[in-house]
């Protein structure tokens, strides 16, 4: 009788093993009741490692809030942001595989009121709704318009907070640059000395590949990510692990000059 239990106990985790390798390869490693997702994978236990050195910047307490994870990949921050107490989370990814994972990881673990959609951020007006947080991790650096991304989330998504990741490369200072940049250093004819300074805001564009990833395109420095935030209107009021920042939605900048966002183009008929 002990053999036979032990056989019955084992046959959940045999199917969920089952389920998880049927869609491998997995970018999240999520602990799925001792069942881990990507137990080799190269960046350790990622992302709860990660998430670990910057929780602290994020509310504990998000009961009756809803919350958008774009790119959500397997749902890691979709389901932690579960367990802090959000009503509604929606989840967006472009890649149905990693859908099918975060449905997986949401159902094994007992998460109800979870929805993902297959949906690139470039049209997450399709939405239709405001969110109290957005995550907006891992996804900027993949883009070929990222600032068009964060003006449209703006524009469209966010309510109130975003907590926001992205590849950073370069100098981590922050150089104090003017409102108003001259064509020349005054008097002179020569270029203004601090477009070199290593903490003006930059971003590095990836040609080719970086890590071996073709979809690595951009790599701002510090000054260039806390630059692009609050051009697309959102202040920095946290930052944690050195590329995490979690924002507030603000004003944005010459806004009274009409809508940020440059919208891609949505097909049709043309004279």
């Amino acid at each position: 009788m002990p053999v036979a239990n032990r056989s019955d106990d084992q046959r959940p985790y045999d199917a969920l093993r089952s389920s998880i390798a049927a869609l491998a390869p997995w970018f999240h490693n999520i602990d799925l009741n001792g069942v881990a997702t990507a137990p080799d994978h190269f960046l350790g236990n990622y992302p709860a490692d990660k998430f670990a050195r910057f929780a602290a910047i994020v509310p504990a307490d998000l009961t009756g809030k809803s919350v958008l994870d774009i790119g959500c990949n397997a749902g890691f921050y979709s389901v932690e942001m579960k367990r802090r107490g959000a009503e509604r989370v929606v989840g967006i990814d472009s890649d149905d595989r990693y859908l099918a994972q975060a449905r997986l990881a949401t159902d094994a673990l007992g998460f109800t009121g979870v929805e993902f959609r297959n949906l690139s951020v470039y049209d997450v007006a399709a939405l239709g709704e405001t969110f109290d947080l957005v995550i907006f991790m891992g996804v900027l650096y993949h883009l070929r318009h990222p600032l068009l991304a964060l003006d449209l989330i703006r524009a469209h998504v966010a309510r109130d907070a975003m907590l926001f990741q992205t590849l950073q490369q370069g100098s981590p200072e922050i150089a104090d640059v003017p409102e108003d940049h001259p064509f020349f250093e005054p008097g002179t004819y020569r270029q203004p000395a601090y477009f070199d300074a290593p903490g003006y805001p930059k971003m590095h564009f990836i040609e080719r590949q970086f890590a071996g990833d073709w979809t690595n395109w951009w790599a701002p420095n510090a000054a260039g990510s806390q630059a692009m935030l609050r051009a697309a209107g959102f202040s920095v009021e946290a930052q944690a692990d050195g590329d995490v920042y979690f924002c507030r939605v603000a004003p944005v900048p010459f806004g009274q000059h009409g809508p940020a966002a440059v919208y891609p183009a949505k097909g049709g008929t043309g004279s």
